[in-house]
């Protein structure tokens, strides 16, 4: 066999080719193909190979191979907390594997990060906006929204800092539509984790071009809407419960007014919002749970819409703008707030943090109990009505709040 050449060329790929064998015996494409279809998760370990291997799996071509012949699993990135001081990770449910991605580029000035929201759009994971905290404002205890926009490219291993938004915003709605290459942003306002109530609420709407790097004002919400959730049907981008007006009890404690309603905008006929009306009569639940939406779960291929209530699953039924009853957790958690809520590949993925060991007494025991915690995955197919369950162990050294923690999936 001759050996390979030294010269560089493109090759089908678009990938330079590479000088050293990736396999022996066999031609490198077929061998790039061949590696292509290793997991993610087990990438960053088999770097460490051979130098062809670790030139290939940091290459951009990688991820273009994997989109282009592979249908990968869909991965789960958590935020934790701020992610500009506490890294995201990346979690493979398949594999029951974890891997640290790097934080977001910092701002000295600004600090607590919360209430942002994260999509992916391809090999891109966007991070949107947020409430936050900024030494340079005053008082120094009052919440700000951020219009802060990064994207975290996993061909390079690094993030961009993007154009910010028009408005600055947090606990916004917000949808990505990969085949237009836009991203919708809908109300919002600058309310903190870290506080229960108060904040300002807004009702501006905006696009947001991935190729163009800019965004662009759309027609308002109809109202004030805060807190709530964004999805898209269709062509239609829809805007799903939150919070507007406040009242106070006593006259000190405010308390929010939240909404029943749902409303809709059709982006490809000019953009009007149409108001689709209360999901439950009154007495029927004080707010909107937890929502997912699964895509492909009807024989007709519409998206699934869930909420997670308790512990209690409904479904929302399109044809009498109702929540009926899916099915209801088979193990309950001890705080039914602090609950995981996510889609991965077309089924519903509930979280929940439990110790494997009775509580002991004395500090040596409970901080033996916080590193042994682990996650129990409740797993609920839609199409099967059937649940699974496995356990997961994470490495991080603080449990997960799963209340204020930022869920997304991506497909690599």
């Amino acid at each position: 066999m001759a050996p390979p050449s030294s010269s560089s060329s493109t090759d089908e790929f678009g990938m330079q080719t590479l000088t050293l064998t990736l396999i022996p015996g066999l031609p490198n494409d077929l061998g790039a193909l061949i590696l292509a279809f290793v997991p993610y998760s087990h990438q960053s370990r088999l770097k460490s190979i051979c130098k062809s291997w670790r030139r290939f799996f940091s290459s951009r071509a990688l991820i273009s191979l994997r989109q282009t012949y592979v249908v990968p699993p869909q991965l789960l990135c958590i935020f934790r907390q701020d992610p500009s001081i506490s890294s995201p990770y990346l979690f493979d449910p398949r594999n029951q594997s974890w891997c640290p991605l790097p934080p977001m580029p910092c701002n000295p000035h600004v600090y607590g990060l919360s209430n942002f929201i994260s999509v992916s759009v391809g090999p891109h994971l966007y991070v949107l906006g947020g409430s936050l905290f900024d030494t340079r404002s005053f008082p120094l205890d009052r919440p700000s929204p951020s219009s802060s926009a990064y994207r975290f490219d996993f061909s390079t291993f690094t993030w961009d800092s993007l154009s910010p938004m028009i408005t600055a915003r947090g606990s916004f709605a917000c949808a990505a539509a990969p085949e237009w290459g836009k991203i919708v942003v809908a109300g919002g306002g600058s309310r903190h984790a870290m506080f229960g109530a108060a904040g300002s609420r807004m009702s501006s709407v905006e696009m947001y071009d991935i190729v163009k790097d800019e965004w662009v004002a759309l027609d308002g919400l109809p109202r004030f809407r805060a807190g709530c959730v964004g999805f898209f049907m269709g062509t239609e981008f829809w805007v799903m419960g939150g919070y507007g007006e406040s009242r106070t009890v006593s006259g000190v404690f405010p308390v929010d007014e939240y909404y029943k309603d749902a409303v809709a905008m059709e982006l490809k006929n000019g953009g009007k919002w149409r108001e689709l009306g209360d999901m439950w009569e009154d007495g029927g639940r004080r707010k909107l749970g937890k929502i997912v939406v699964v895509e492909d779960v009807y024989w007709d291929a519409s998206p699934g819409i869930f909420m997670l209530d308790r512990s209690e699953i409904f479904r929302y039924d399109r044809s009498c703008n109702r929540w009926e009853k899916e099915t209801s957790m088979p193990r309950k958690a001890s705080d039914d707030g602090s609950v995981g809520f996510v889609g991965i590949d077309g089924e519903l993925h509930l979280f929940i943090l439990v110790n494997s060991s009775e509580p002991a007494e004395g500090r040596r025991s409970r901080s033996h109990n916080k590193r042994s915690a682990t996650l129990l995955i409740q797993i609920y197919d839609p199409r099967k009505r059937s649940w699974r369950s496995v356990m997961a162990k994470p490495p991080f050294h603080q449990p997960i709040d799963f209340r204020t923690a930022v869920m997304s999936t991506i497909r690599l």
